[in-house]
């Protein structure tokens, strides 16, 4: 699997042939190299209705014709927008033609102009024998080690930006209970209130069995 990072919490993964786009925020997104125009996929997966997650799933859905894929709420939501999806809810599983989806828990929110879009997410998505665990926007909670126990992840991609979502600090924690092989920070530096520095995130992982990985927008990285 190789994975594409497009700045904040968007990453492109991309194996035999057939790639998803994770939380595309381009539009409005200061860090994102690309545009919605430019994104040919086979599905899409929003961890959460905010505008900086649920981003231009709608219009990258319907220019593909692929589903939007995340809650039974959210993925309602995009249909009544237009959108193709495929709703699911914390869980559950399913395999698509481009690889298998299971939704975890995250602690956080979810909500459009709309209102509330039911329960957030995070993502646990195996494509060519990889396995990546992306974490949506939450909090640090003691479920991640079930995660980690039941799945063996190949990378992790963890919010370190704090005030909305984890920190460095509890991230830290995350990666040991999730003992990932790969760990890669997401979620900070888009905006002055979740401004962090990731090579203290690295830092402060030197001497664990695990490799980190900090990703540029634009930036790639085989799994």
């Amino acid at each position: 699997m190789k994975l594409h990072y497009q700045g904040h919490s968007c990453f492109i993964a991309e194996s035999g042939g057939k790639s998803v786009i994770i939380d595309p925020f381009l539009n409005g997104n200061p860090l994102a190299r690309i545009k919605p125009g430019d994104v040919v996929v086979d599905a899409v997966l929003v961890t959460h209705g905010h505008g900086d997650h649920l981003g231009d799933a709608v219009e990258i859905s319907r220019k593909n014709n692929v589903p939007v894929i995340g809650t039974f709420e959210l993925v309602n939501y995009c249909i009544g927008k237009g959108a193709a999806g495929h709703a699911m809810h914390i869980g559950g599983s399913f395999s698509f033609p481009f690889g298998r989806v299971k939704l975890t828990i995250a602690h956080h929110g979810s909500s459009t102009e709309a209102g509330s879009t039911g329960n957030p997410c995070g993502f646990i998505l195996s494509m060519g024998g990889k396995t990546i665990y992306h974490a949506g926007d939450t909090g640090l909670f003691s479920d991640m080690a079930l995660i980690g126990d039941t799945n063996s992840i190949d990378c992790a991609l963890l919010p370190i930006g704090d005030n909305f979502t984890m920190g460095i600090e509890d991230a830290i924690y995350a990666v040991g209970l999730l003992k990932p092989r790969i760990a890669v920070p997401m979620h900070y530096n888009t905006f002055e209130v979740i401004k962090q520095d990731p090579e203290k995130f690295k830092k402060g992982l030197e001497g664990k069995p695990v490799k980190v990985e900090i990703l540029k927008p634009g930036d790639s990285l085989e799994v």
